[in-house]
C-alpha cells in the first residue's frame, strides 16, 4: 500500500500478482483511501474500440469519442486489470493512456491515477508477452500473500470466525500455488468464498456439506485438514491446552484426521518458537521442547505413520519450514523408531 501511496500517485504502476492474492481488492482499497472512485477494465475481455472509443464526424472532421466509463470529468482511478492477458493491439491502445493520460482528445482529469495488474507465467493463468515499450512505461511491483496482512484486513470485514482462527494456526495455508491441474487451490480469494458460504449455512452445517465447501474452495490437503480443524474444535480438542499437559491427543480411530491437524499445527508451532540454535534457548522455549519430547512419544503410540510425518522434512515445495537440526537429534536419539522411516527399516 505505501507503494501505491507513494509512486501511483506520479506514476502508472503495474501490480504482478497470483490469481485471488487481493491485486483488485487492494487498489479499490486505495482508492477508497484516496476518496478517488475506481473504475476497473478487465484487459482479457477488451477490444481496441473499448479503449479509444469510436470515431465520429464533427464539422467536417473525423473525431474519437472515447467511452464514457474512461472520458470522467472528476478525477477517478483507472484499474487495468489482466493488462497483460489483451491482445497486442488492446496493448497499443494503451500507450497514450498509461505514458501520456490522455485518449485521442480527452485527458484524464489532474488527479487520477492509472493502475495495471495481471498474472505471472508460472501461474498457469492467461497470459500474453507485454511489449517492451508497454512495460517500460509503468513502474513495477509483486504483490504477494501475507497472512498477518489478510488476517488483520479479514477481522474488519466479516470473514467467518473458524477461518480467522485456521489461518491464525496455519498462516502458510493462505496461498498455494496454482496448480498445473484443474482442481480449486487456496487463495485469499478462495478463503473469502468459502467465508461467504459458510455464514450462509449457518451453524447448522454438517460435515459432509462442510466437505463440500471445503473442497470446492481450497486445495485438497488444505481442505481435508480445514475439516479436520472444524471436528477439532467441535470435540473441543485445544492444542495450547495439550502443550500445557491438560489434554491428550485424540486416540479414536474416527478422530484421526482431527490427529493429523493437531499434529500438523503443533509443528507448525514448534518451527515457530524453537530456535535454530540450541544456546539460544530460554526458559520458555526449554520447557516447549520437554514437553514437545514427551508429546512425541504419546503421539507414536497413537499413530507412529503421523509422529513421523510430524517431524519429517515437508514434502511441499512450498513449505519451507523446518525443525531445528539440534531438536531432531535429541528427538531421534531419545525416539529411535521416528527415523524408521528415513532409514528404510
Amino acid at each position: 500500500m505505501n507503494v501505491l501511496l507513494n509512486v501511483a500517485v506520479v506514476r502508472p504502476v503495474f501490480i504482478w500478482g497470483a490469481p485471488g492474492i487481493g491485486k483488485s481488492s487492494l487498489v479499490e482499497q486505495f482508492a477508497n483511501e484516496l476518496g478517488l472512485s475506481c473504475v476497473s477494465l478487465l484487459g482479457s475481455q477488451l477490444a481496441p474500440e473499448d479503449i479509444i472509443g469510436v470515431p465520429q464526424i464533427i464539422d467536417g472532421k473525423s473525431v474519437f469519442c472515447p467511452p464514457r466509463i474512461i472520458a470522467q470529468e472528476k478525477p477517478y482511478c483507472l484499474f487495468l486489470d489482466e493488462l497483460n492477458a489483451c491482445s497486442q493491439e488492446v496493448q497499443k491502445s494503451f500507450y497514450s493512456l498509461i505514458h501520456d493520460r490522455r485518449i485521442g482528445e480527452y485527458f484524464l482529469p489532474d488527479g487520477s491515477i492509472v493502475i495495471g495488474a495481471g498474472n505471472r507465467t508460472q501461474d498457469n493463468a492467461i497470459v500474453k508477452p507485454m511489449s517492451s515499450a508497454l512495460i517500460n512505461r509503468m513502474f513495477h511491483v509483486e504483490l504477494i500473500a501475507s497472512p498477518r496482512d489478510w488476517l488483520e484486513w479479514a477481522g474488519a470485514n466479516n470473514i467467518h470466525q473458524y477461518i480467522l482462527e485456521y489461518i491464525g494456526l496455519r498462516p502458510d495455508h493462505l496461498w498455494r500455488q496454482p496448480p498445473k491441474t484443474e482442481e480449486p487451490f487456496s487463495t485469499p480469494r478462495s478463503w473469502h468464498l468459502l467465508s461467504d458460504a459458510l455464514h450462509s449455512f449457518g451453524n447448522t452445517i454438517n460435515d459432509k456439506q462442510l466437505e463440500i465447501l471445503a473442497s470446492g474452495c481450497l486445495s485438497p490437503q488444505h481442505a481435508v485438514q480445514f475439516r479436520a480443524f472444524i471436528k477439532q474444535i467441535r470435540n473441543r480438542y485445544v492444542l495450547a491446552r495439550m502443550i500445557k499437559g491438560e489434554q491428550n491427543w485424540p486416540s479414536k480411530p474416527e478422530d484421526r484426521d482431527a490427529l493429523y491437524f493437531l499434529a500438523q499445527s503443533f509443528r507448525t508451532q514448534l518451527v515457530k518458537e524453537l530456535p535454530p540454535d540450541k544456546s539460544k534457548l530460554s526458559s520458555h522455549t526449554i520447557e516447549l521442547s520437554l514437553r514437545a519430547k514427551a508429546m512425541m512419544r504419546d503421539l507414536a503410540n497413537i499413530s507412529l505413520e503421523i509422529a513421523q510425518m510430524t517431524v519429517a522434512a515437508p514434502d511441499d515445495p512450498n513449505e519451507k519450514s523446518l525443525l531445528p537440526d539440534w531438536f531432531l537429534v535429541e528427538l531421534v536419539r531419545d525416539l529411535p523408531k521416528l527415523a524408521e522411516k528415513k532409514s528404510g527399516k
